[in-house]
């Protein structure tokens, strides 16, 4: 179903977002003015859609998007290039957790549960409800941590998640609690790094080429306890942990120490704050205090009690040289409920940044006004 976005109207104090569907006349708002954004900078809705998780771009400059409980994949068409999305077309529906998407030479693969996808020359075919390839169909069957996460490397070959089937424990199949990746010829998966209990996010380093990702830890180990992480893989065969120990020193009180020797994170982030896409920033739109920095987006806690209160549901800029960190964007939660949560970044060539919002529903992009 195709659907028009309306420009976004400025208002003082506030900026409402007026988002109209083709197929009906109502609108809605969503409260931008919530959010906290540094001096200089705008965020402004770029696509309404139901779900978005990861984002890939085309050379053509079609945004796809895939989604999770919508079961969708999407591609977003900005035709006069304002910045804001003429249409949202529905590729595909009724999928087991399409949430990871990545392209590959014109073809668009889509990660769900048990199954990779491959839409071939999309461009050319993503509005007739193109017919997907099934590209490989042996992965784990488990929905709990089973939506995926994928990206191409600069080896070509296909990386993706396979997230631990539980909250806590040590599976038989070694395809659990890790990154694969794939040979697009010989369709053989291979483990590169394992102890990765959730990751939904990773990307290359700029220079060095080396994998960093983030790590969602464990739960039910109360509100402070065990951060989530950001781990770099150099290579392949590391091991970061999981289910044994949690950050740089947290023991797992049921799984304890193992025989055996793991990488520590690179960078420990707050208990339960959920970090998922990040990206090197290498645009020139922004200050240059953010050239070279990490940017993550928080999905945010559920499981922290009551009297804690919920944390993330921000972006936060990371120095991985210094390993400090700030926040960059925050305002989602308000009161202690969440009216957003980010999902996925993705760098444009003029510089700005999309953002996915599962909750809220939208695209934002982020720009830096001179």
């Amino acid at each position: 179903m195709n659907r028009m976005i309306s420009p976004i109207l400025n208002f003082p104090g506030c900026a409402w977002l007026i988002l109209m569907w083709a197929s009906a006349a109502s609108a809605q708002a969503l409260p931008m003015h919530h959010l906290n954004v540094p001096q200089g900078f705008s965020v402004r809705v770029f696509a309404e859609l139901t779900n978005p998780r990861q984002l890939a771009r085309s050379d053509a400059g079609t945004i796809y998007a895939g989604s999770r409980r919508a079961g969708n994949v999407y591609a977003v068409i900005d035709k006069n290039q304002d910045h804001v999305a003429d249409e949202v077309i529905e590729i595909d529906t009724g999928l087991s957790l399409p949430s990871g998407i990545a392209i590959s030479k014109g073809d668009l693969y889509v990660g769900a549960v048990e199954t990779i996808y491959r839409y071939a020359d999309i461009e050319a075919t993503f509005r007739n409800t193109p017919e997907p390839e099934v590209f490989y169909n042996e992965l784990p069957d488990k929905r709990h941590h089973g939506w995926k996460y994928l990206g191409f490397g600069p080896d070509d070959r296909l990386y993706f998640n396979v997230g631990a089937p539980c909250n806590i424990c040590l599976e038989e199949n070694p395809w659990f609690a890790t990154i694969m990746r794939m040979d697009l010829k010989d369709k053989q998966p291979e483990v590169f790094a394992s102890g990765v209990r959730n990751s939904v996010g990773f990307t290359w380093h700029p220079e060095t080429n080396e994998l960093w990702f983030t790590d969602n830890g464990r739960d039910l180990m109360g509100d402070d306890l065990p951060p989530c992480e950001i781990n770099r893989a150099p290579e392949a065969g590391m091991h970061f942990g999981y289910p044994h120990i949690h950050g740089s020193d947290v023991i797992d009180p049921e799984f304890g120490l193992a025989n055996a020797s793991f990488e520590p994170p690179v960078m420990e982030l707050g208990a339960h704050t959920a970090p998922l896409g990040l990206v090197f920033y290498e645009g020139t739109m922004f200050p240059e205090k953010y050239r070279g920095k990490i940017l993550v987006a928080e999905h945010g806690s559920w499981n922290r009690s009551p009297e804690a209160g919920h944390v993330g549901y921000r972006l936060t800029l990371v120095d991985p040289e210094s390993g400090t960190t700030e926040t960059f964007i925050d305002g989602w939660l308000q009161n202690n409920v969440a009216w957003g949560r980010p999902v996925d970044l993705l760098p444009l060539p003029d510089g700005s940044l999309l953002v996915s919002d599962d909750h809220g529903g939208v695209i934002y992009r982020i720009s830096y006004e001179r």
